[in-house]
C-alpha cells in the first residue's frame, strides 16, 4: 500500500471496491438480507455485503453481525469456533463474545482489554425468515425494510427458499424479475406460454419508496398443485411493489381467491455478484410438499440466471438513451428513472 493510499484508507469502507465510491455511500444506507435465519447459530458465518465481508453469530437470543476480520491481524472470525462465551480467532485466539466485544486475549490474560479490539458491528434485525443488515443505519433506528403482504396472514404458509447466487449486479437481476416481457422466451418450461406472447399495456405508479405496478394478462401456466389449474379466459393479475433499490414484492391472484406473495431480494455481495433471497407465502397447496415449490421456484430462477448472467454491459444503464426499449419496457424504465433521481451512477456499478 502506498504512502498515499495508507493517507486515504477508512476502515469503514471495504478493502476491494468493485463499486464507485459515490455508489457505494448510497448503497449502504440501505438494508439488505444476508442469511436465511435457519442458517445462523452460536456458531460463526461469513458472507459478504457490498464488498464488505460480514461474520454472523448469535450469542443467546443476540444477533450479532460484524466485519470479518479480527482486529488484531484481520484474519476472518468465520473461520473460528464459538466456544459458549464467544467466536475465537484462529489465529491467536481472540475470542469475541456479546455486541461483538473481546472478552479474551489468551496471550495477556491479565491485561484490561481496549475497546480497540472491540469488532466493528452492523444494525442487523430477522424478518421474513431472513436475516437484514445495513452498514451505516444506526442501531437504534427503526429498519426500512420492505414490506412483504400477507406474511403476517395465519391463512398463508410461509416458506423460505433456499439462496440463489448470481454472477451479475444486483440491479440486473431485480430488472429482470420485473420483467413482464420474457415470461415466454425465458420460462417455457415453468409458466410461460411460447404461444402468448403479446404484453397488454400496463401502468406504473411512483411510491415513497419505489413504484407499483399492476400487469393482467392471460399468461398463468402453474403445472403444480390442484388449484392452480387456470380457468378459461381468467385474467391473471399480477401486482408488483418495487422497493430501491433492489427488492421487489409479486403477488399473483390465481383462480378461486388464491393468492401467492414471491419477494425477490436481490442482495448485492459484490458488483458483479448478487444472493438472491426468495421468501414465499400462498394460501394454497399447503398440504403440498415444501420442497416441491422450493424446486419449481429454483429451476424458474436459473431459467433467469443463465439470461441475468450473459447480459452486457454489465451494469445497469441509468441513461435510457443508452439502450433502446418498447412499451412493455415501463416497469424497468421506471425502475431506472427512479434509481436515477436518488442520485446512482449513469453508468449503475460499471
Amino acid at each position: 500500500m502506498t504512502s498515499k493510499a495508507i493517507a486515504t484508507f477508512n476502515p469503514d469502507l471495504p478493502v476491494h471496491m468493485t463499486f464507485e465510491k459515490h455508489d457505494w455511500h448510497l448503497l449502504a444506507e440501505y438494508w439488505y438480507p444476508i442469511a436465511l435465519a435457519r442458517d445462523i447459530t452460536e456458531q460463526p458465518y461469513g458472507t459478504m455485503l457490498l464488498d464488505m465481508p460480514l461474520v454472523i453469530y448469535k450469542m443467546g437470543n443476540e444477533l450479532v453481525v460484524a466485519k470479518d476480520a479480527c482486529p488484531h491481524r484481520g484474519v476472518p472470525l468465520s473461520l473460528g469456533k464459538n466456544d459458549g462465551l464467544g467466536v475465537v480467532c484462529r489465529y491467536h485466539g481472540l475470542r469475541f463474545g456479546e455486541h461483538g466485544h473481546c472478552n479474551r486475549i489468551p496471550a495477556h490474560p491479565d491485561h484490561k482489554i481496549s475497546p480497540r479490539f472491540n469488532l466493528q458491528t452492523y444494525a442487523a434485525v430477522e424478518r421474513y425468515g431472513l436475516i437484514w443488515c445495513s452498514l451505516t443505519a444506526p442501531k437504534e433506528a427503526e429498519p426500512n425494510i420492505p414490506i412483504m403482504p400477507n406474511w403476517e396472514n395465519i391463512e398463508f404458509q410461509k416458506l423460505v427458499c433456499p439462496t440463489v447466487d448470481f454472477q451479475c449486479f444486483a440491479g440486473r437481476q431485480l430488472e429482470g424479475f420485473i420483467d413482464v416481457a420474457h415470461f415466454a422466451w425465458v420460462h417455457p418450461e415453468t409458466f410461460g406460454d411460447p404461444e402468448n406472447t403479446e404484453v397488454p399495456d400496463y401502468k406504473t405508479i411512483e411510491t415513497a419508496t419505489g413504484f407499483h405496478a399492476d400487469y393482467w394478462s392471460s399468461v398463468g401456466r402453474y403445472p403444480i398443485g390442484l388449484e392452480q389449474r387456470g380457468q378459461e379466459g381468467f385474467q391473471w393479475l399480477r401486482h408488483f411493489e418495487i422497493h430501491l433499490p433492489f427488492t421487489a414484492t409479486l403477488t399473483i391472484h390465481f383462480p378461486n381467491d388464491s393468492k401467492q406473495v414471491i419477494m425477490n431480494a436481490a442482495s448485492p455481495m459484490t458488483a458483479r455478484s448478487t444472493r438472491l433471497f426468495a421468501p414465499i407465502c400462498r394460501n394454497y397447496d399447503k398440504d403440498l410438499p415444501i420442497e416441491d415449490a422450493y424446486d419449481f421456484n429454483l429451476k424458474i430462477f436459473e431459467e433467469d440466471r443463465l439470461v441475468s448472467e450473459s447480459q452486457k454491459p454489465e451494469y445497469l444503464p441509468l441513461d435510457l438513451s443508452i439502450e433502446a426499449h418498447f412499451p412493455a419496457d415501463r416497469s424497468s424504465s421506471m425502475y431506472r428513472k427512479l434509481l436515477r433521481k436518488k442520485g446512482f451512477s449513469p453508468l449503475f456499478a460499471a
